[in-house]
């Protein structure tokens, strides 16, 4: 299937599933969870095509996913200890079949002039020795002894394993970022030129008179302005802190720009927080408080992470991978930690954005 984003399809059966799965509960490296369960029979829009991915954690690099899609799905962290980062959930074509009739055309029409090879067979539902008991078995590390804090296998610690890494110049991604309908024509452009330009701003002689010039074509349409800026503070000196007990359903509004520069270290973090990049485009606008962060699984280690004070998550407020060198357009829209002081409550009667 070559999926598009907008299309229905279908979650194949528990039984067809378990049959396109070893017996860790993965196919081709990628562990099938076991919150995915629950979707086994209903339909679901493609939200995005996975044909690529991110590490951000270890090689903070771009990695390539063989027939991957990104379904309006979030994972509720139920098998992991409570984890509450809600990552997009991969999925493989094989857990799905089409429910849209075009769609069923044009697989049958394929299928019909292709022959089955060795390659292709795990396309089709097979006799598997995999259980739902294996699939659970499969959410912890066989290695950790019963005394160990648990250490917990999901589809993020795994990203290295159910990918290849991809260069940034190969253009195949972008070609298929654009046919899938992953991003419009104006923003692969327009990720094209800040790349560019990024790369002549980092220069010593040339940079700061570039990143000046940046913000000043931006405002002439109110733009983004130049969206890697570091603080002031000293690094290692206290950045200021807030409390506002923010949660779950409260409008709140992202404060400015400037503002939050003005809480941020010249490593451009606050008590060890980065403001990234991909969270300027959301300065000034007013959102719904998704949930308070607290707990999260530690992609590099496995281990579950509990925070003393906690983030906040926003609805909708993700990384759009507009200004990530390396992973333009990347599709897996990880949600941004907030911390309150770069949040306010909203006034009555406003509405979000």
């Amino acid at each position: 299937m070559k999926l598009r984003v907008g299309d229905w399809v279908e979650v194949r059966s528990k039984e067809e599933i378990l049959g396109t799965l070893d017996k860790k509960g993965c196919m081709e490296g990628l562990p099938f969870m076991p919150q995915m369960f629950q979707y086994c029979g209903e339909s679901f829009k493609v939200y995005k095509r996975a044909h690529k991915t991110c590490d951000w954690v270890c090689t903070v690099k771009g990695r390539r996913l063989s027939r991957g899609v990104h379904l309006e799905l979030r994972c509720d962290g139920e098998a992991y200890g409570g984890c509450q980062t809600a990552c997009l959930i991969y999925w493989k074509e094989a857990w799905l079949k089409p429910v849209n009739g075009s769609i069923k055309s044009a697989v049958s029409s394929e299928q019909s002039s292709i022959s089955i090879s060795p390659s292709s067979v795990f396309f089709l539902p097979s006799v598997s020795s995999c259980t739902e008991v294996d699939v659970l078995a499969g959410t912890r590390a066989e290695d950790q002894q019963s005394t160990d804090e648990p250490k917990y296998i999901c589809q993020g610690t795994q990203v290295l394993e159910f990918t290849t890494p991809i260069p940034w110049w190969d253009i195949s991604q972008y070609l298929e970022d654009y046919t899938s309908g992953n991003v419009t024509l104006g923003r692969l452009l327009g990720g094209f030129a800040y790349a560019g330009y990024y790369r002549l701003a980092r220069r010593r002689r040339i940079g700061r008179p570039l990143r000046w010039l940046y913000d000043i074509f931006q405002s002439l349409w109110g733009g983004v302005p130049f969206p890697r800026k570091r603080g002031t503070i000293p690094a290692g000196q206290p950045t200021p802190t807030a409390t506002l007990n923010l949660q779950p359903g409260e409008l709140v509004r992202v404060k400015s720009y400037k503002e939050i520069l003005a809480t941020l270290d010249t490593k451009g973090q606050n008590r060890g927080l980065s403001f990234d990049a991909e969270m300027v485009p959301y300065c000034g606008g007013t959102y719904p408080v998704r949930a308070r962060l607290k707990k999260f699984i530690d992609e590099k280690t496995g281990r579950l992470v509990t925070m003393k004070k906690g983030c906040i998550l926003l609805e909708g407020v993700w990384c759009q991978s507009r200004y990530s060198e390396c992973r333009i357009c990347c599709p897996r829209s990880i949600y941004s930690w907030w911390h309150e002081i770069w949040l306010e409550r909203a006034p009555e009667n406003t509405e979000k954005r």
